[in-house]
């Protein structure tokens, strides 16, 4: 760079950049990048926002059928983790049954559960079985699941125990 063109852009100097500024560039703003769920809890929460389930609302799996994002102003704290809702009615469903609403597992995939390892499910991969949500890592592993619901929830059952104890306090 020239001295002229130095002079016209102070900034290039003027901002230092150490490398864990550059690494943060680098990887983007939060909101570009998938949540990661944690594995440390008994149910999956964003480690960045606190959310269950990433902020869809469980109750619309089973009133709308699909996955749908829930609303800041509609929230519930349970076990651990807050919880959105679209609406209010969805909330007060939530509050008055949250076992009945809750993902099975805690939102970790029944599939893995069942082989003793706590892998996230993702909450665009789900079905309902047996009037439980459920929540996969991947296709692959709901098709699975769909395979055999009752062995491999049984065999989750079995295993959650322990994966319980893996996950910490």
């Amino acid at each position: 760079m020239t001295a002229a063109r130095r002079q016209r852009k102070p900034w290039v100097h003027t901002v230092p950049l150490g490398l864990g500024t550059v690494l943060l560039l680098m990887a983007g703003p939060p909101f570009l990048r998938p949540a990661q769920a944690s594995t440390t809890e008994r149910v999956v929460v964003d480690p960045h926002r606190g959310l269950a389930l990433n902020g869809f609302d469980p109750v619309a799996y089973f009133s709308d059928g699909k996955a749908m994002m829930g609303r800041g102003e509609f929230e519930y704290r349970f076990a651990g983790a807050i919880w959105r809702f679209r609406n209010e009615g969805n909330r007060a469903a939530f509050m008055k049954d949250p076992e009945i609403y809750a993902p099975a597992f805690g939102g970790y995939d029944p599939v893995a559960v069942a082989r003793g390892v706590a892998a996230a499910g993702h909450p665009q991969i789900w079905t309902i079985i047996g009037e439980r949500l459920y929540l996969f890592y991947s296709p692959d592993a709901r098709e699975a699941f769909s395979a055999s619901p009752e062995g491999m929830t049984a065999a989750a059952e079995r295993k959650w125990p322990a994966v319980l104890r893996s996950l910490g306090p």
